[in-house]
């Protein structure tokens, strides 16, 4: 199935929700699950994500529309019932919103397209989610949790302003830039959602805990990217983070009525991953039709 249009999901409007708590949250017996997956020339990392998906999730969105590979056609022969979202507007943000937009379960988990963020951890998300939490993020930083990516000067600036973001929310976040999320879909219209760009991961846990919606952390290992360059730019989106940092504590009017976020919970989680060999793809071979088809 392919959608196509404008980043509607959690965008701002003039009309603010009643002010109410979003709690008690409604807490599905069997939640369904949707994955969101932003893409941008991903075509040779996107197999290994898509097959270490665990089979407990119901659909998962690839939003695309920039790529000038082959990552629609890579995703459509790794997974013929995955939803394609096309959205030509530029940046992570407006692909997320997009992909949140056409998600219908219960639950959104947000992952990476490059093979840094394992799917095979998605199970702590939604186990949490499932369990009355609205918002979980995954921390690099928590026993457990690791990175074979973040450069010094990344880890640096990360903990600046995750030390920022906890003196202006009066919260004990560990690890802000990091875009591994789970969260409740009927919470997010308390949200608003507008960033086009990765400020969107600032945006979403700032205002999470500004609208105070009962948040976990997970512990997560980010991988190295299976192969190609990343779109991330320290300084240039650094500054975004900071300055969307600073316009959401001083400007955003939450609609609700900002309740105290929840310590971690553990839970104990297991569904054996997937075992998927970790390399990028022959294309060639993927794309090309068996003999006689």
């Amino acid at each position: 199935m392919t959608y196509s249009g404008p980043a509607e999901a959690g965008g701002a409007t003039t009309a603010h929700l009643p002010q109410r708590t979003p709690h008690p949250p409604v807490v599905h017996r069997n939640p369904t699950v949707s994955l969101v997956i932003p893409t941008l020339n991903e075509a040779r990392n996107l197999p290994w994500v898509l097959r270490r998906i665990p089979p407990f999730v119901d659909q998962v969105v690839i939003v695309d529309g920039r790529s000038v590979d082959d990552t629609v056609k890579v995703a459509k022969a790794v997974r013929p019932d995955v939803d394609i979202v096309l959205e030509s507007e530029k940046g992570k943000g407006a692909a997320i919103r997009a992909g949140f937009s056409a998600s219908t379960g219960d639950l959104i988990v947000m992952i990476d397209a490059d093979g840094s963020m394992d799917p095979a951890e998605i199970g702590w998300y939604t186990e949490l989610l499932s369990s009355g939490f609205d918002f979980v993020k995954g921390s690099r930083y928590l026993t457990g949790g690791a990175s074979d990516d973040l450069t010094w000067l990344r880890g640096q600036g990360n903990r600046a302003l995750t030390g920022l973001a906890n003196v202006a929310c009066h919260r004990h976040f560990s690890d802000l830039c990091y875009g591994y999320v789970g969260l409740r879909r009927q919470c997010l219209p308390l949200l608003e959602l507008a960033s086009n760009g990765f400020e969107i991961e600032t945006e979403l846990a700032i205002r999470a805990a500004l609208a105070g919606l009962r948040i976990a952390e997970v512990p997560t290992h980010e991988l190295n990217r299976l192969s190609g360059t990343s779109n991330l730019r320290t300084f240039k989106d650094g500054w975004r983070v900071l300055h969307t940092l600073v316009k959401e504590w001083s400007l955003w009017d939450s609609p609700t009525a900002g309740a105290m976020a929840e310590s971690m919970q553990r839970v104990h989680y297991h569904e054996p991953p997937v075992e998927v060999s970790r390399a990028p793809e022959d294309l060639a071979a993927l794309l090309t039709p068996p003999m006689g088809v």
